[in-house]
């Protein structure tokens, strides 16, 4: 039996798909806000959405004011921005996370914005189960060439916590 939760989902997701094909010519979005190094906000004719980068994990900024955050957070935070705020994005889509977020890879300009997170150190591959149909591959061959040449926040070396482990440790 579904629960409330699910029929919500379901519901969004449902909404959207129908939505979606009315707004966006080519799935075609600009990005009004950037929240993090991998989530942030699409508008299309007055319909907005929250898209969190699938395959990616940035490190974590603060949810209190005047804290830090995980080292790096704001450096990818900076970096999305200048790769996508106020640009006329692609999004392919890979369905909703449990925030109802719709989890996607933006494109700019043909450049794959996800895999150049990670590209520049910036963000590791995301290690929980891939979205359906998201081919990680790239990503993890990306990862290693970043942690090789000590990119972005791989320059910490064994001082380096993932976004996952820091978000524990904060909760602690």
């Amino acid at each position: 039996m579904p629960t409330n939760r699910s029929i919500k989902v379901i519901m969004i997701f449902t909404a959207f798909l129908l939505v979606l094909p009315a707004i966006s010519t080519a799935n075609q979005f600009v990005i009004i806000h950037v929240y993090d190094g991998d989530t942030l906000k699409a508008e299309s004719q007055g319909y907005e959405m929250t898209v969190r980068l699938v395959g990616i994990d940035s490190p974590e900024t603060s949810k209190k004011k005047n804290e830090p955050g995980q080292p790096f957070s704001q450096r990818a935070k900076l970096h999305l921005q200048k790769l996508v705020l106020n640009k006329t994005v692609e999004l392919d889509g890979y369905g909703l996370d449990r925030h109802s977020r719709v989890l996607g890879v933006i494109y700019v300009d043909g450049i794959n914005v996800n895999l150049e997170m990670v590209k520049e150190g910036l963000a590791e591959v995301y290690k929980g189960e891939p979205a359906p149909g998201f081919d990680n591959q790239a990503y993890w061959e990306a990862e290693q060439i970043a942690r090789k040449n000590k990119r972005g926040m791989w320059i910490q070396g064994d001082k380096y916590v993932s976004p996952k482990q820091w978000q524990k440790q904060q909760k602690k």
